[in-house]
């Protein structure tokens, strides 16, 4: 049973060359692009970004677990992307979330409101 843990990151809205551009400081840094113009990167301390109207905001309100692709399979409601490593948004089992697929593994990341939703409805409660 997958635990959802709370996560830590920085939320960035600027152009989006700027954003292809930037430049992210901290441990094991992930950026998931959820935009042109948006990233969400965990782990990310700060940022170097070439926009002077860039909006950098600490972000808290999500929660992520690591996760094996055939246990979300039934639950999914859209399709998986194949290249490695990939990123996709969709509902899973009616959840709004975001998928990082690298190649040694998935991380499944939820604004951290649904995570008690999400973990009813996959069943990962005792």
């Amino acid at each position: 049973m997958p635990g959802l843990e709370r996560i830590r990151g920085l939320r960035v809205v600027a152009d989006p060359a700027a954003l292809d551009g930037a430049r992210w400081s901290g441990d094991g840094v992930t950026v998931l692009r959820v935009a042109p113009d948006e990233a969400l990167a965990i782990g990310a301390t700060a940022v170097e970004v070439d926009d002077t109207e860039a909006i950098v905001v600490h972000e808290t309100g999500f929660a992520a677990t690591a996760v094996a692709l055939d246990a979300l399979a039934p639950h999914l409601e859209w399709s998986l992307p194949t290249a490695r490593p990939g990123f996709a948004q969709g509902a899973l089992a009616g959840v709004p979330v975001k998928l990082w697929i690298a190649d040694d593994g998935a991380t499944l990341v939820v604004q951290a409101a649904y995570a008690d939703d999400l973990t009813a409805r996959l069943g990962w409660r005792s």
